[in-house]
């Protein structure tokens, strides 16, 4: 499908299973292929990013099956049994930099490189930090980016490893899903964070699942980290993925937009993911919460008008569902502005500048910055827009579920290549249907 139109829209109303969180699904895909057992995971995502994950570990070695809703990974003891391979990692990153990490103590041949976007994707810090602990690693193309070969390298772990953390967490969440198989003289392995860490959600989210296959690592404040070294990952035996807390947030804005009440089922106060934390952001702007262990409701706001209260956020500790909030912003009584976002340029596609343009399509002001973007509504009714060329999603599942959000305003809203949600959730566009209209 080309192009979809979708409303306006007057209300949002339901409940809604999410699907499994990304982050999390492809963590302990990788986490259960390293471990000594069998791990039977439970509520995994299928969508683009995991069978990226999925492909490339079978090409690797590792033998995994599907048991109706299951996934049963059978572990290989923390080395591949395949010591080359060309591997196509798509434009998943929650892929590629783990798995780089760990090929990279595997002490043989590989080949990782993916669709264009992800050839723009920087990966420089990481391979800077498994340089100094001896690594091969050589860039196919332009330096500090994809494609990357990989080779065979006695590694020397004497000396804490330092890792930039102010331009992707998942650097060094691949580190530290890794570096715990390698040998180290001292018996344990240092990690230096350079810079401030920005999404620290997402170390949280790493640092719990290593737990869970029987790896402890020392967290001192969010600068350094202690990991054992030459240890042996332990299946738990059955493991649960999360739903998605991204996703979550476009049903819950929905919510808070088209009065509700809408219920997202498969995250709640319990869950791992910061990005939960998206519902006490909606509370700010107006919106009515409430939320058990594995549920979250959102209700509209006591507003006569119905419209949501501007505001200005710190968005670290919730990096992918802020993108939510920009579109809930035209929704909004005054601006909204959304700060330490600096993350968002290295995404699928550089997302500050490409959610600025389509909200001027819209008839939004918005002001842009290196790590920032300001949002003030449409005046009025009148002020709205409906560009003829349609919301462009850069190929970015996010920018495509965000926007049919747009579907609220008094216009409707034309959504191009709206395929792109397979990234995370095949079938977000019915499933917003059964709860928007």
């Amino acid at each position: 499908m080309e192009h979809l139109t979708l409303g306006p829209l007057t209300r949002a109303a339901g409940t809604v299973r999410l699907p499994g969180s990304k982050s999390i699904s492809n963590r302990v895909l990788l986490l259960a292929a390293l471990a000594t057992g069998e791990t039977r995971v439970r509520d995994l995502l299928d969508s683009d990013d995991t069978r990226v994950m999925l492909d490339a570990l079978r090409v690797l070695g590792v033998t995994w099956r599907r048991e109706g809703g299951d996934c049963i990974v059978t572990g290989v003891g923390g080395h591949f049994p395949n010591k080359s391979a060309d591997l196509f990692m798509g434009n998943a990153g929650t892929a590629i930099r783990p798995l780089t990490a760990a090929l990279a103590l595997q002490g043989g041949q590989y080949k990782l490189s993916g669709v264009p976007r992800m050839h723009e994707r920087p990966i420089g810090d990481l391979v800077d930090g498994l340089r100094q602990i001896g690594a091969r690693i050589d860039y196919l193309g332009t330096e500090g980016y994809p494609p990357l070969a990989i080779g065979a390298a006695p590694l020397n772990i004497d000396a804490p490893i330092r890792v930039r953390g102010d331009v992707s967490s998942q650097f060094l969440t691949a580190l530290l899903m890794t570096l715990p198989m390698a040998a180290a003289p001292a018996g344990r392995i240092e990690i230096e964070v350079v810079g401030e860490l920005i999404s620290k959600p997402y170390i949280e989210i790493t640092l719990n699942l290593l737990a869970r296959f029987g790896i402890d690592v020392e967290r001192q404040g969010w600068e350094r980290f202690v990991l054992p070294a030459g240890a042996q990952y332990r299946s738990p035996g059955e493991i649960y993925v999360e739903g998605d807390a991204s996703t979550a947030s476009y049903f819950l804005a929905a919510g808070a937009i088209g009065g509700g009440p809408v219920r997202v089922e498969g995250v709640g106060i319990s869950s791992i993911q910061g990005d939960v934390r998206f519902a006490d952001a909606l509370n700010r702007m107006g919106a009515n919460v409430m939320a058990g262990d594995n549920w979250i409701e959102v209700r509209g706001t006591e507003r006569d008008d119905g419209r949501l209260n501007g505001i200005e956020l710190d968005c670290n500790h919730i990096p992918d569902a802020a993108m939510t909030l920009a579109v809930a912003a035209l929704f909004a009584e005054g601006t909204t502005t959304l700060t330490n976002i600096a993350s968002w340029r290295v995404k699928e596609t550089d997302r500050i500048a490409a959610m600025a343009t389509e909200l001027r399509k819209l008839g939004a002001t918005v002001e842009e910055g290196a790590d920032y973007l300001r949002v003030t509504p449409p005046a009025s009714a009148a002020d709205w827009h409906t560009p003829a060329e349609g919301i462009g999603t850069y190929d970015d599942h996010r920018m495509a579920m965000c926007f049919s959000l747009a579907a609220f305003g008094p216009l409707p809203v034309r959504i191009n290549d709206p395929g792109c949600v397979a990234k995370t959730f095949p079938e977000y566009f019915s499933v917003f249907a059964d709860v928007a209209r």
